[in-house]
């Protein structure tokens, strides 16, 4: 999550890390700190009244007061308090009943509904092993249905038929029939949206819950819409008998308020986050892990499990032979390290789950610079894929006549032919120098991994 209140919080966590005594004067002076990065997130006011409170309460303790390193323990106080903020831990998805399992999805126009129903349905496919059948009750947005009935397919889940003609209570009730006679596991219900909140959308979606009594009422809000999300969070809590809550575009540069703010005014738990616009991008949602991230400490368990899902080890170990020998390490071998990457969420991806010290020791990126660079990428494999398998394995082949070939069937100028070939021939040149004792000769020159003024500590 890329935001002011990461790189504000981090930041003080660091200051707070050095504390060596813990006084009342400190504990102020850190507290004033995080109630201005809570608020300038957008973090609704009553939310950052009782975090306040209730960090002060337990850093005056005898919790801190009796610590040997009071500074981490008042970190600890700020991670776990965030956390249970935002629920505290997993809470997954409730499928413990007769199936089909109804799931209503239900949020404003623009929060992403429609994709995140396909997106929940690839989840319960995969990780589940669940059957799943979802269906449009938005007879109102123009292309509702066909979207849903897109994103489905990519999703590998199947689709109900329904038309803007038919009434939403009819067309979940046809699907719900649909979904016993044909033994489907889960059924996901998508409603109608609208750019605001107003009571013919309040009362069509109670009359909806009512008709199919779903297990799962998921309220689906945009993460950066701040105070807004705060607002609409209360009339569907007011509306619905609300179970749970999908954050959609927590990638976003957002202020981050929302994730903060909606598990309080709900009374319903965080069950998913939507990181990506992949049809996968979609996570369950950990309060401690996220607010590991939040505080700058990154998440190397969904980096981990990113790596797991994403990579196919035998290549990654081919490749990694090769580059240990330094022989036969070609741009094939180069396309499949940008094809493993852009599985783990790309640079961005990555970046966002390593600690913040990490990050800040390798040069912190802007947004703009993170952009440029997710853009780069892409034209690097562009121009890879333009090339023949033998231009591929053997890169001296391409000589002028070749290179404007292949910058015309990527779309490029030669020069950028020219750059990725000079990047390789570079990475391939290091490689060898790795080689026999080389690697061990570069490691002193940088400072070393692990010794004093190394980038581990």
């Amino acid at each position: 999550m890329a935001s002011a209140l990461t790189d504000r919080l981090s930041r003080l966590v660091k200051t707070m890390r050095g504390q060596a005594r813990i006084t009342e004067s400190n504990v102020a002076d850190m507290l004033r700190e995080v109630r201005m990065a809570l608020l300038e997130a957008d973090v609704a006011l009553p939310v950052v009244r009782d975090f306040i409170a209730r960090v002060k309460d337990k850093a005056l303790g005898a919790e801190v007061s009796g610590s040997l390193n009071p500074g981490q323990a008042l970190v600890g106080i700020v991670h776990k308090e965030l956390a249970a903020t935002m629920g505290g831990g997993v809470s997954d998805i409730d499928l413990a009943t007769q199936p089909p399992a109804v799931i209503l999805m239900a949020g404003l126009q623009g929060a992403g509904k429609t994709t995140t129903t396909a997106k929940l349905a690839k989840h319960l496919i995969e990780r589940r092993k669940k059957k799943v059948l979802t269906v449009s009750a938005d007879v109102y947005r123009p292309a509702a249905i066909e979207q849903l009935k897109t994103v489905t397919k990519q999703a590998g889940a199947e689709w109900f038929a329904s038309t803007p003609a038919q009434k939403p209570r009819e067309i979940a009730l046809a699907a719900l029939d649909h979904a016993k006679r044909h033994y489907f596991d889960v059924l996901l219900v998508d409603t109608a949206g609208r750019l605001g909140i107003d009571e013919a959308l309040m009362s069509e979606i109670r009359e909806l819950h009512a008709a199919i009594k779903p297990v799962e009422t998921l309220f689906v809000v945009d993460a950066m819409q701040g105070q807004d999300a705060v607002n609409t969070a209360k009339a569907f809590k007011d509306a619905l008998p609300l179970t749970g809550v999908i954050l959609t575009k927590l990638d976003g540069d957002s202020r981050g308020g929302a994730a903060l703010s909606v598990r309080q005014v709900t009374g319903a738990p965080i069950k998913f986050a939507g990181v990506s616009e992949k049809i996968d991008g979609l996570e369950v949602f950990d309060a401690e892990r996220h607010a590991g991230r939040v505080l700058g400490m990154g998440d190397i368990v969904a980096l981990v499990e990113e790596v797991q899902k994403g990579v196919d080890l035998d290549a990654a170990k081919k490749v990694a032979d090769k580059m240990k020998s330094g022989e036969g390490f070609d741009l094939n071998d180069f396309l499949v390290q940008i094809s493993q990457m852009k599985k783990m969420g790309g640079l961005s991806g990555l970046m966002d789950k390593l600690p913040s010290q990490l990050t800040a020791k390798a040069g912190q990126p802007s947004p703009a610079d993170m952009d440029r660079a997710e853009r780069d990428v892409r034209r690097m494999e562009g121009i890879i894929c333009s090339m023949t398998p033998g231009e591929r394995r053997k890169p001296d082949l391409i000589k002028a006549t070749r290179k404007r070939r292949i910058a015309a069937g990527a779309g490029v100028q030669v020069q950028e032919v020219n750059r990725l070939l000079n990047q390789f021939e570079q990475m391939r040149g290091m490689m060898k120098k790795m080689q026999g004792g080389g690697l061990a000769k570069m490691m002193k020159r940088f400072g070393g991994m692990g010794g004093r003024g190394g980038m581990l500590r």
